[in-house]
This record gives structure tokens, C-alpha cells and sequence, in this order.
């Protein structure tokens, strides 16, 4: 078990740079070009960094950031574009949980497929 967070990736409009963890790497690229996307985008739009990450339980969170001063960062904008990210992209993340869950937790991925199901449910 893990017992700290594990980043799957990130941006910052500061550096210009998209960061992919290294052992994420066996993710499909269409999947690795989807998070690129989607981070780049979003620092493009509200400046500042944004990180993906897994917590020790296999959650997928989202977090942001800015450089103090920095007076083109939109705070409100990027807590509303998460928000929106979260549902267009729930898909994704889901998946995303999962192949962490099975993969780096060793979680039986049927067990996973029946909490994901009871979360639905909720």
C-alpha cells in the first residue's frame, strides 16, 4: 500500500512544460495525449499549475496552484474549471482509478468494478 500521494501528471503555465510521471507510461497514448491536453488547456486558461495525483487509497484528486502575486491566476475560474473537468471527464477518471487501483495497489479488479457499481448507487 502506498502511503503517499503517487502523481499521474501535471502543467504549469510558469515553466510551459506538461510533466508525465515516468510509471505511467504504460498508459495508452491516446490516454497519455488526453491528460497532456487537458492539463496544458487548463493552465492555458487560468494560469497557474494543476497536478493529478492518486491518493493512498487509489482516488484520483486535483489540485491547483499558483506563484504568489501572481495577478493573472483566475482562482475562481479554476475551481469552476475542475469542477467542469470532473464531469466531462468522469469517464477517464473512473478508468484512470481503476488501472491504479489494479495495477499499483494490486486490487482485484473485479472487487473494483463492484465498489465502482455500489458508488454509483450512492
Amino acid at each position: 500500500m502506498y502511503q503517499d500521494n503517487i502523481v499521474l501528471c501535471g502543467s504549469s503555465c510558469y515553466t510551459k512544460k506538461f510533466y508525465l510521471n515516468d510509471d505511467f507510461r504504460g498508459l495508452p497514448e491516446e490516454v497519455q495525449q488526453e491528460l497532456k491536453i487537458l492539463c496544458v488547456l487548463f493552465t492555458e486558461d487560468v494560469g497557474g499549475t494543476i497536478e493529478l495525483y492518486f491518493n493512498e487509497v487509489g482516488d484520483l484528486c486535483i489540485a491547483t496552484n499558483s506563484d504568489e502575486g501572481d495577478l493573472l491566476y483566475d482562482e475562481i475560474g479554476s475551481v469552476l474549471k475542475v469542477k467542469q473537468m470532473q464531469i466531462d471527464k468522469k469517464e477517464l477518471f473512473e478508468s484512470l482509478e481503476k488501472y491504479f487501483k489494479v495495477f499499483f495497489l494490486g486490487e482485484d479488479s473485479d472487487a473494483t468494478d463492484v465498489e465502482n457499481e455500489k458508488n454509483e448507487e450512492d
